[in-house]
Order: structure tokens, then sequence, then C-alpha cells
């Protein structure tokens, strides 16, 4: 008697399924950082009183996890801050709109996936932060990145197909993208 390793072709109902889950997973990280995004307030981002964003970059040194990233934040963002606080809010402000709509989802996956580490590396240290909060939030984008999350509910889904059917540069990284 012979089994058979041929997967099936097409979307089946475990595939779909997974696609949804997904989709959920990437539309709550889309609203976490969107949500989280509005207590970075600009232009100075609590640097004067010595709060907000200010104070939690700030973690990185009092609280240090990974020695080369205090490094960076005491000797490039610190001194740098303004422009690092709006890359943040803006940064973090595109990544929750991007998640939700499901456009680019890889790449926005990616950005996620970095972000999370800085401020994993940034506050998992700090008294009474619930450091498993962190790791599921480097484990969801993970899931966002490799899974192609925006293909269910999503423009990638969307626009995948059409991008598959154009050979020009752009569309394939679309497509790599997505």
């Amino acid at each position: 008697m012979s089994v058979s390793t041929a997967r099936p072709v097409g979307r089946t109902r475990e595939t779909v399924a997974a696609g949804y889950g997904l989709a959920v997973v990437r539309i709550v990280l889309g609203i976490i950082w969107l949500h989280e995004s509005a207590w970075k307030t600009p232009p100075g981002f609590g640097e004067a009183a010595g709060g907000g964003l200010f104070e939690w970059t700030n973690f990185a040194i009092e609280f240090p996890v990974f020695a080369p990233y205090t490094a960076v934040v005491e000797a490039v963002v610190l001194p740098n801050f303004a422009f690092f606080g709006w890359l943040v809010f803006l940064g973090e402000a595109a990544l929750g709109a991007f998640l939700i709509v499901g456009l680019l989802t890889r790449l926005w996956g990616a950005i996620g996936l970095a972000q999370a580490l800085a401020i994993t590396f940034s506050v998992i240290s700090v008294p009474g932060e619930w450091s498993y909060a962190y790791y599921l939030l480097v484990a969801a984008h993970l899931a966002v990145l490799a899974g192609g999350a925006g293909r269910e509910l999503g423009l990638d889904g969307v626009l995948r197909p059409r991008w598959g059917g154009s050979g020009s540069p752009l569309a394939r990284l679309g497509r790599v993208l997505s």
C-alpha cells in the first residue's frame, strides 16, 4: 500500500481558514500599532518632561538588555532624538495602516518585526514589564512575515494576481513584498 504525499492543488478549507487566521493576527497587530503610535506625541515626544517615548527610549540605557543596542541608543538615537521620534511615530502609524489594509504585508511584517525587537531590547528588563508580551509581538510579526498575511482580507490578495500577470520588475517586487 502506498501513501500519497502530494499536496492538494489550489485552496483548501484548511488553507483558507489559516489565511483568515493570519488576517485576524495582521489586523489586530495593525490596530495595536495605531493605538501605540497615539501616545508618542510630536514634536518633542516627551523629551522636555522626561516622559513619553523619550522615557521609554532611555530604558534601553537604564535597564540594558543587549549591550550593542544600548550603545547605539546612547550614541546615535538620543543625540538625534527628534528625528528618531518622528521616525517611530510615523513608522508605527504607517505600520498599523498597512497591516490593517493588508498591503505589502511581508514588507510591513519585517518592519514590525524590527520595531518589535527594538522595543524588546529597550524595555524587556524594566521592572514590572511583562516580557511575554514582547515575545508574542515578535512571534506575531514572524507569522505575518512568513505567512503573507495580506492574501486573505487584504489588498495583497487583490493585487497579487495582477502583479503575477505582469513581467515588470515593480510587479515582481510587489509579489515578493506581499
